[in-house]
């Protein structure tokens, strides 16, 4: 069991240095200072009386503008902005977290109505419902963001020639940007022993 353990413990931290690894968590970090800054601003909306709605939007303005700024950040971007590669689809992705966390918002008020919640339990069950879509489009936006927005076009690595002559996906790609001496995944049988 420790072997196993231990097995799996190598494998993370190889891949927590990798490329890939240290984008997730500086794009994790900037993240959450964004979701804090939504989440304090949906819960403010919501304890002064706005609709959910109006708490999501503003809620959404406040962790775009902290998400904007970080996100550079967590990919390494410096210097000017490119406006058609960079900032615009940055945008547009952000809008449909807009329209993901509106809904989100609003069905949750609409189910702590339902519940018979008000007050702070009303406030909390929907700031928690507010959490969780912030959770599935972090996943979705890290996705895009770092296999499309912000993909290295011109590294070495780019130039690596699939194995079946197709142009190779972004995933193939980062695996070869990787800085894992060992890409076998952490669960295979790595013993001597009789070939598979």
């Amino acid at each position: 069991m420790a072997l196993t353990s231990n097995r799996l413990a190598e494998a993370v931290t190889r891949r927590a240095r990798s490329r890939v690894g240290m984008r997730f968590g500086r794009f994790a970090v900037s993240a959450v200072a964004a979701l804090g800054a939504n989440e304090i601003t949906v819960a403010v909306c919501l304890a002064l009386n706005m609709n959910a709605g109006t708490a999501a939007g503003l809620g959404w303005l406040a962790g775009a503008i902290v998400s904007y700024v970080l996100a550079r950040w967590a990919f390494g971007r410096k210097g000017k902005l490119n406006l058609l590669k960079e900032t615009l689809p940055f945008w547009i992705i952000s809008a449909m977290v807009f329209v993901a966390l509106t809904l989100a918002t609003k069905l949750g008020s609409h189910a702590a109505g339902w519940l018979g919640l008000h007050g702070i339990e009303r406030i909390a069950f929907v700031v928690a419902v507010n959490f969780l879509a912030n959770c599935v489009t972090f996943l979705a936006r890290f996705v895009f963001f770092h296999y499309v927005l912000f993909a290295d076009r011109g590294s070495a690595a780019a130039a690596v020639p699939a194995a079946s002559g197709t142009p190779e996906e972004p995933f193939v790609r980062a695996e070869a940007e990787s800085v894992v001496d060992d890409p076998r995944w952490p669960f295979e049988d790595r013993s001597p022993g009789p070939e598979r």
